[in-house]
């Protein structure tokens, strides 16, 4: 008798889950898969406009993956260990040049300490597919192609790269006037990624205090001369919570032909 009830109340909470599923597609938002992440769980999802063209494409955390994420010397720091989740996005979906996100975590975040060393969470809306990424050795073993970086135009005017690379990412591109830089601490800042004379993806990098104490955050993201695909790019980020949930959202998307 416990097992009929057991099994029925799972069945209702899938067929209830199935019915917001299509309710939010018949809006133009499209889930894709679940991951466990910690205690609590994290999705992608796109809203579609009519055509089929995106306005914003996100990820989603529970509550339950923020309080539960390890911290200090619960975890160990730095990119090498950080451990890492590949959200793939709903299968009609198709944003590009973006094709899947990777989300990290840091818990005792990584170098350069003095600017990055707080627990935070990595956002990498990657242009390269999964087995490409994981292609990517590490800067020590062959830095050629970290070292092949695309033209200036293809970052906006305000970054430079630091050095370096990290395996299974690519060469990182920060912002001279984010916060971290300018005597205002790390809390978010924008990176954008790249290998092989590409750019590879573009990054959302948030401390978890901020995800924890933000429930509507808005701000630019800088924007690039010249891009290298035809496609749709975000120009604004957002961090918006609801119901038990923190979503991290690229919005304001425009069409951009390579050039």
């Amino acid at each position: 008798m416990k097992k009929v009830i057991l099994f029925g109340a799972i069945a209702t909470i899938l067929v209830t889950s199935c019915k917001k599923d299509v309710e939010s597609e018949k809006n133009g938002i499209f889930k894709g898969p679940e991951s466990q992440v910690f205690s609590g769980k994290a999705w992608t999802w796109a809203q579609l406009d009519k055509s089929g063209n995106p306005e914003r494409l996100a990820v989603s955390l529970t509550d339950a993956v923020l309080n539960t994420a390890p911290t200090g010397d619960q975890g160990h720091g730095g990119h090498s260990s950080m451990p890492m989740w590949t959200l793939k996005f709903h299968s009609k979906v198709g944003v590009n040049p973006f094709d899947h996100l990777n989300l990290g975590w840091n818990p005792m975040g990584h170098e350069p300490e003095m600017f990055y060393g707080k627990p935070h969470f990595d956002f990498h809306f990657y242009m390269m597919t999964p087995s490409e990424v994981a292609a990517i050795p590490a800067y020590e073993v062959d830095s050629s192609k970290f070292k092949n970086w695309p033209a200036p135009e293809y970052f906006p005017a305000t970054y430079f790269n630091p050095g370096g690379g990290v395996p299974q990412m690519g060469a990182h591109w920060v912002d001279v006037t984010s916060g971290e830089f300018n005597g205002q601490g790390f809390t978010e800042t924008f990176i954008y990624g790249s290998y092989d004379g590409k750019v590879t993806f573009y990054e959302p990098m948030i401390t978890l205090e901020f995800l924890k104490q933000s429930s509507n955050f808005e701000r630019a993201i800088p924007q690039p001369a010249k891009v290298q695909k035809n496609g749709y790019y975000p120009t604004k980020l957002k961090v918006v919570k609801h119901d038990g949930i923190t979503d991290v959202i690229l919005d304001g998307f425009q069409y951009r032909t390579a050039s």
